[in-house]
C-alpha cells in the first residue's frame, strides 16, 4: 500500500478515536442461542483485513473499521464462517465521516463475493434490502429497485442498532426496533455473514462497526 493511502487510514482511526466511545449494545454472555459473536477487540479473530486505493475493511482500535474512499464503490468483510439457513444478525452502527448519501450494513448468506444477500440503511434516513446473485446487484425491498426512506433510522453521524431477521424466504431489517424494510426470495440457502459499505456520488464514508451477533431465531 502506498505511503498516501497509509497516512489516510491512520488519520481516520484517529477521527474515531476522538469521537470518543460509541453506545454499546451486548447480547448476555450465557445465551444459548448465540451462534457467534464478535466484540473486535481481536484483530486475529478472522474478519478480512484489506486496503487498496478505493478503501479499507479492518480493525480499528475501537471496532471494525469499513472505508469507501472512492465514489460508487462497494466494500464488505466476513469472517470464516457458515450458519444455517435461519439466522438472526446484530450489530451496532456508526458513520464516522463522510457523506450521509451513503448504505451500510448486514451480509446473510454469504455464497461467495457474487452472492448473498445485504441489508443497507443510509445516513440520511434510506434503507433496503438488496441482492446480489452472479455479480448482478438488485433492490429487492421495493418495487421501483431502490432504497425508500425510512422511520426510525438516527441520521448524520448517530449511532445505529441494526437487526437483520434471514428466516426461510423471509428477510427483515430492522433500525434501533424498528422494522424498515422487508423482501421474500429464496434464492440462497445459508451461508456466510459480514458488514457492508457503499459510497455513491461522493466517497469518502467511514463507518464503524461493533457488537457483532449472530443468534439463532
Amino acid at each position: 500500500m502506498k505511503k498516501k493511502s497509509i497516512v489516510v487510514f491512520l488519520a481516520l482511526l484517529l477521527i474515531i478515536t476522538a469521537c470518543g466511545p460509541l453506545p454499546t449494545k451486548t447480547a448476555p454472555v450465557a445465551d444459548k442461542n448465540v451462534l457467534y459473536s464478535d466484540d473486535f477487540t481481536n484483530p486475529k479473530s478472522g474478519w478480512d483485513r484489506f486496503q487498496d486505493r478505493a478503501g479499507v475493511t479492518d480493525y480499528s482500535n475501537i471496532g471494525y473499521l469499513i472505508y469507501v474512499k472512492s465514489a460508487n464503490m462497494i466494500k464488505w468483510a466476513n469472517p470464516t464462517k457458515k450458519f444455517p439457513n435461519d439466522v438472526r444478525i446484530e450489530v451496532d452502527t456508526t458513520m464516522t465521516v463522510g457523506p450521509v448519501n451513503n448504505a451500510f450494513g448486514v451480509i446473510c448468506r454469504y455464497q461467495d463475493p457474487s452472492n448473498y444477500y445485504y441489508f443497507f440503511i443510509s445516513s440520511d434516513g434510506y434503507a433496503g434490502i438488496g441482492r446480489k446473485q452472479n455479480g448482478n446487484h438488485s433492490i429487492i425491498s421495493s418495487p421501483d429497485g431502490k432504497l425508500e426512506q425510512a422511520k426510525g433510522i438516527n441520521t448524520g453521524a448517530a449511532s445505529n442498532h441494526i437487526r437483520v431477521d434471514c428466516i426461510g424466504n423471509s428477510l427483515t431489517l430492522y433500525a434501533n426496533g424498528t422494522q424498515v424494510a422487508t423482501a421474500s426470495d429464496s434464492t440462497f440457502p445459508g451461508g456466510n455473514v459480514g458488514l457492508i459499505a457503499r459510497t455513491y456520488d461522493t466517497g469518502g464514508a467511514d463507518i464503524l462497526f461493533n457488537n457483532f451477533y449472530v443468534y439463532k431465531p
